[in-house]
């Protein structure tokens, strides 16, 4: 079975510096896989790349084994689902139907009911009919994240699902996306919290100035040798009964 999605020595360059330098990166099916690295390290441009809205000037993406470059935009929304950083809404629009955004290949007869189940899914219910630009950022931002649910791609990819949130909420999504993963979902994330990416990703690619210098379980992809070289950090990981936390300091 081909990688939900892959890029194969992937290089994207802006103005005269490479935000991506030959990233390769599989993620397949019923795994969740992060991407973590300090801010300017090319973890959003890797999203892009890896679904076609970045320009690739070396390599090659792939979603489901086609080349993302032979695929037009309804072909690449029935193999992912996306949401990005940005978190703004243009028009107050009821939550249910931003939420229904997401399924363009729903029949239209389906589509509340579907938006609905989503939105019960990151706790809005309540809030289906409520405008999202009287919403919280919060509140607002778990709409997105409906969004990215309903669609019931293959592949969901999230850009810093959990910025914004409190504590409970950002543990609650990353749930909700390890739960899809489980039900065979591919899912790609990038997140700065290392602790709740070391909690919920199955596998962990740091990037450091456009590479990836290490990729493989939690406890192997941050290191103390890696936290080192990509954060600047001494520690690692701990086990806890709470499940996995990052001990570190700034390095000295």
């Amino acid at each position: 079975m081909s990688a939900a999605v892959e890029l194969v020595g992937a290089t994207v360059v802006l103005g005269h510096h490479p935000a991506l330098d030959c990233a390769s990166l599989a993620v397949k099916a019923g795994e969740v896989v992060g991407v973590v690295g300090a801010n300017g390290s090319g973890k959003t441009t890797l999203l892009r790349a890896s679904l076609g809205l970045a320009r690739l000037t070396a390599g090659e993406a792939r979603l489901g084994g086609q080349s993302v470059g032979g695929l037009n935009e309804l072909k690449r929304a029935g193999l992912a689902a996306y949401l990005p950083q940005e978190r703004r809404a243009a028009w107050n629009m009821p939550a249910w139907r931003v939420a229904a955004l997401g399924a363009p290949f729903v029949a239209p007869a389906n589509i509340k009911d579907r938006a609905l189940a989503a939105l019960a899914e990151v706790g809005l219910l309540a809030l289906a009919d409520r405008g999202v630009r009287d919403m919280s950022g919060g509140e607002r931002a778990r709409v997105l994240i409906a969004r990215l649910l309903v669609a019931e791609a293959p592949l969901l990819v999230a850009d810093e699902p959990t910025a914004g949130l409190d504590p409970d909420a950002a543990l609650a999504v990353m749930d909700i996306l390890a739960g899809r993963a489980t039900r065979g979902t591919a899912v790609l994330v990038t997140l700065h919290d290392l602790t709740a990416a070391a909690r919920a990703c199955d596998r962990l690619a740091v990037l450091k100035e456009g590479r990836i210098i290490a990729c493989g379980t939690p406890e192997a992809a941050l290191s103390s040798v890696v936290l080192g070289q990509a954060f600047a950090l001494e520690g690692g990981l701990i086990e806890t009964s709470a499940g996995k936390v990052l001990a570190a300091r700034r390095a000295r």
